[in-house]
């Protein structure tokens, strides 16, 4: 017999939850990788990583705090630890290519399109990897054309989102793309989950291995959780992420047109005894042209053969 599906077990509290851990991932990736355009000096393939893994733990935390909200009322719902587990390895490691391909090889049409179909298979392939970790007492069936439909609105919201993270430098800007992201993501999910029906069995018991969503999937979430607040702390402390290319990265006093470093500066100058003909173009202490030979001037307008026979 055909079960009965419930992904809103507790009503709005999980996909709320679930949309701002996936907003979280997504703003802690894009401002990771927008790190390594603003600083080319900086570690980017570490910058790289921590943004590749922000992603991944966001996407991979969004969908099951999103599955302890589902439910099929005829029959208890189990999950497998290791197929859970290899789904978040998944998340991390295809997002981690796409990001990768984005860092390095800039943010062309060709590498955009290339990067963003990795990332978006990648974070289908985690969403039905972890639907293979679920154990009923029945079988799951999907539509083919809902799970077509989710796996191209995944491949989108991965071209966009590194799109965001190559273009959009400013912090409200990257901000307002990661809370899209969120959007495409959860929409991605819950049009997944649109594509589910359980035929249930009907004998009753039934035995299938793997632990409840409250034994296995909370403690698992909290690893990843723990990881996303780290990252933020990360981001929060360093300077360039939060002002982005300002003033403090300029930290040497700026100079001005007036008094140029490599221009020697005369003793007339200094202390304000320039010749009165210097602000004609002539320098202070030059020889005219026009003077007698053997009268140069000295700092005062006077010549030094005036100078001397005065002496005498």
């Amino acid at each position: 017999m055909e079960g009965t599906v419930d992904g809103f077990r507790y009503g709005v509290v999980t996909p709320v939850a679930a949309y701002l851990m996936a907003c979280l991932g997504g703003a802690l990736g894009l401002r990771c990788i927008v790190r390594t355009l603003l600083d080319t000096q900086s570690w980017k393939a570490g910058w790289l990583a921590l943004g590749a893994a922000s992603i991944g733990c966001g996407i991979w935390t969004m969908h099951f705090i999103a599955m302890i909200g589902f439910q099929v009322e005829e029959t208890r719902v189990r999950y497998d630890a290791s197929l859970t587990v290899l789904s978040l390895a998944v998340a991390i490691a295809v997002v981690g290519i796409g990001v990768f391909i984005v860092g390095y090889r800039g943010a062309s049409k060709t590498t955009l399109i290339l990067a963003g179909v990795i990332t978006g298979l990648g974070v289908a392939a985690m969403h039905y990897l972890g639907m293979a970790a679920m154990h009923l007492n029945g079988e799951i069936n999907y539509a083919p054309a809902v799970v077509a439909l989710s796996v191209l609105i995944a491949i989108v919201a991965a071209t966009a989102a590194l799109w965001a993270a190559v273009t959009i430098r400013g912090f409200l800007t990257s901000l307002g793309a990661s809370l899209i992201m969120g959007v495409a993501v959860s929409g991605m999910h819950y049009t997944a989950m649109a594509a589910v029906s359980v035929h249930v069995h009907n004998e009753g018991g039934g035995t299938w291995a793997g632990d409840s969503p409250t034994s296995l999937l909370l403690p698992m979430l909290l690893g990843p959780i723990i990881f996303l607040v780290l990252a933020g702390v990360v981001v929060m402390f360093d300077p360039l992420l939060v002002l982005g290319d300002g003033d403090w990265t300029r930290g040497e006093p700026r100079r001005t047109a007036a008094a140029p470093e490599d221009t020697p500066t005369s003793p007339a100058t200094l202390f304000g005894t320039a010749a009165p003909d210097a602000g004609r173009g002539e320098p202070a202490g030059a020889v005219r042209r026009d003077a007698p030979v053997g009268h140069a001037r000295g700092p005062q307008g006077s010549t030094w053969a005036s100078a001397r026979s005065r002496k005498g």
